[in-house]
Parts: C-alpha cells; sequence; structure tokens
C-alpha cells in the first residue's frame, strides 16, 4: 500500500478509516465529499487500473492508495464500494474475509434488492470477524460525465440518499452509514432494498427509458429537427446522454421492477392516446393539470 500522508483536523464523530473501492463519478466525489467536510480521518482507495492508482495518489484527497481490495480494507471503518452493479457482489466476496471488526460495507448502486442479500449472506458464509455488516446505500446524484476525474465534494449536497438495511443491522452500524451520508450533505431515507427498487424503478429508471427511446424516436427523423428545438426538448432528453453501458447493468438488475413500472405508463399513454383520438379535451385538460401539479411539486 502507497501511503500519502496528509494533515488533517479530526473531528468527533468522523469515520477512522473510510475505504472506496473502484472509484468512479461517486466514489470520487464520496472521496472528495469527506475530506472538504472532515467526514474522514483518513481516506484509503484502490483502483483496478495502475495508471489510475497513480493519477489517484496525487489528489490531495487521498491517503493512502491499495495494490488490492483485500488490503485496502485492512483497519476500515467504513467501506464504500463504488463500482458498476454488475461488480459489486463480486467484491464484495472478495474483501468479506479481510474485514476488521465492527467494519460495516457500503455500496452506491442503484439497484439494491439482490445486492443487499448478497452481502448480507457472504458475510455470513466468510465467516466474518464479530460485528460486520452490509448496509446498502444509493445517493440519487450524478452526472452524463463518467469517471472519478470528474468528481464533485458538492454532489451529495441537499440530494435524498437512500439506505438500505437488510435483516435488521446492529443500530451502530446503521447509524455510522445513515451519518455518513448527512455528513456529506445527503437527505437520507432509510427503507428495505425491494421498495427501494420499486420506488426508483418509477422515479430514475422508468424516466432514463423516457428519454431513450424519445431520443432514438427523434433520431430517425430529419437531422435538422434537432437544431429547430427549444430548450423543452433539451430538458426532458438531458439524461439520455447517459452512459449505455451503466444503464444495461441497471435494466438487468432491476428488471422485473422496471416491466412493472412501464406496463403502468404504457397504461397511462394509452388512455391519453384514447382522450385524444376521442377529442375529449375535458379528459385531456385534467391530466396536462395533474401533470403540473405533480412537477410543481418537485424539490428545487
Amino acid at each position: 500500500m502507497l501511503d500519502i500522508g496528509a494533515s488533517f483536523r479530526f473531528s468527533k464523530n468522523v469515520v477512522r478509516t473510510l475505504t472506496i473501492l473502484a472509484p468512479g463519478l461517486l466514489g470520487g466525489s464520496v472521496a472528495q465529499a469527506a475530506r472538504a467536510r472532515e467526514a474522514a480521518e483518513r481516506i484509503v482507495i484502490w483502483a483496478q487500473r495502475p495508471e489510475v492508482r497513480l493519477a489517484l495518489a496525487e489528489q490531495p484527497w487521498c491517503d493512502a492508495i491499495a495494490d488490492s481490495p483485500e488490503t485496502a480494507v485492512h483497519d476500515a471503518q467504513l467501506i464504500v464500494i463504488a463500482a458498476p452493479v454488475t461488480r459489486i457482489n463480486e467484491l464484495i466476496d472478495r474483501i468479506a474475509p479481510h474485514l476488521a471488526t465492527h467494519a460495516v460495507v457500503t455500496d452506491v448502486g442503484s439497484v439494491k434488492a439482490e445486492i443487499c442479500r448478497h452481502g448480507a449472506n457472504a458475510l455470513a458464509a466468510a465467516g466474518s470477524a464479530p460485528g460486520i455488516e452490509f448496509i446498502g446505500s444509493h445517493p440519487m446524484a450524478g452526472s452524463a460525465l463518467t469517471g472519478w476525474a470528474h468528481g464533485d465534494p458538492e454532489l451529495f449536497a441537499g440530494c435524498p440518499c437512500f439506505v438500505t438495511p437488510y435483516n435488521s443491522p446492529a443500530e451502530s452500524q446503521l447509524t455510522t452509514v445513515v451519518r455518513f451520508w448527512r455528513d456529506l450533505g445527503s437527505e437520507v431515507v432509510t427503507l428495505p432494498p425491494d421498495e427501494h427498487d420499486e420506488i426508483v424503478a418509477h422515479i430514475s429508471h422508468l424516466p432514463q427509458i423516457i428519454a431513450t427511446n424519445l431520443g432514438t424516436l427523434l433520431g430517425s427523423k430529419p437531422p435538422n429537427w434537432s437544431q429547430l428545438a427549444g430548450n423543452g426538448l433539451r430538458d426532458t432528453t438531458r439524461i439520455a446522454a447517459s452512459d449505455s453501458t451503466m444503464w444495461l447493468d441497471i435494466l438487468e438488475q432491476n428488471s422485473d421492477e422496471i416491466l412493472r413500472a412501464l406496463d403502468g405508463f404504457e397504461d397511462d399513454l394509452h388512455h391519453f392516446h384514447s382522450a385524444l383520438a376521442n377529442r375529449d379535451w375535458t379528459a385531456l385538460r385534467t391530466r396536462l393539470e395533474r401533470g403540473k401539479v405533480w412537477r410543481d411539486s418537485l424539490r428545487p
């Protein structure tokens, strides 16, 4: 492990050693936010590619670079797995036998049920040290940009963050995770993993699918159409620019809940289509006004 060393002003409730595995945009932002907000005394990072580890070693918000996930978690009080959702379980399996007593492992994946079940079972099967818990997390923050180099210490400020305990973890461990995300500026919501997956299928995954398919449809039209549009189209399709590999992973991991959300949307769209075909302006006005009321209720 390469120890960089950094001066740091300690505070009463900070995490002693924070380890971040496989940092991309979210993992890099976690590290920067933890340093800027003094949420961790020491920050250790592991990245898979050697050139990324060398680049991270030069960052002022990183105290040590580990050459493997197993060494990265040594003595860590809190471990944040920031890998894509399809790689999180693999990393849980690798670190499970090497965790320190009373360590808590979390992640930033946007799908929770399968990851939380696997995390709990993997730690139990590995015979991990006493008091170790896996407690899932999902900060509702991000960007169309990817990679740790685009990290932002204010990325989580004012954003919701789901914390999804599984099988009644120890209250002290749950408190560690909740407090950590609050210290990074998030507004924490605690609920079961299955409920999380149902919610995000509607409020995150369905909007992505709609934006993507609108972009696909308009992409089949004459190219100059896109140059004639106003800000409404840009706003509506902004998330269509998101990383396709990341979204394929999410679609695979949460397909059942996403299909249910799509069924509901298709049914609602059918009613809109019927009202328009029947020139039922009263029904259309009601739908337009309901949509406006809902949009006006969104958080700033």
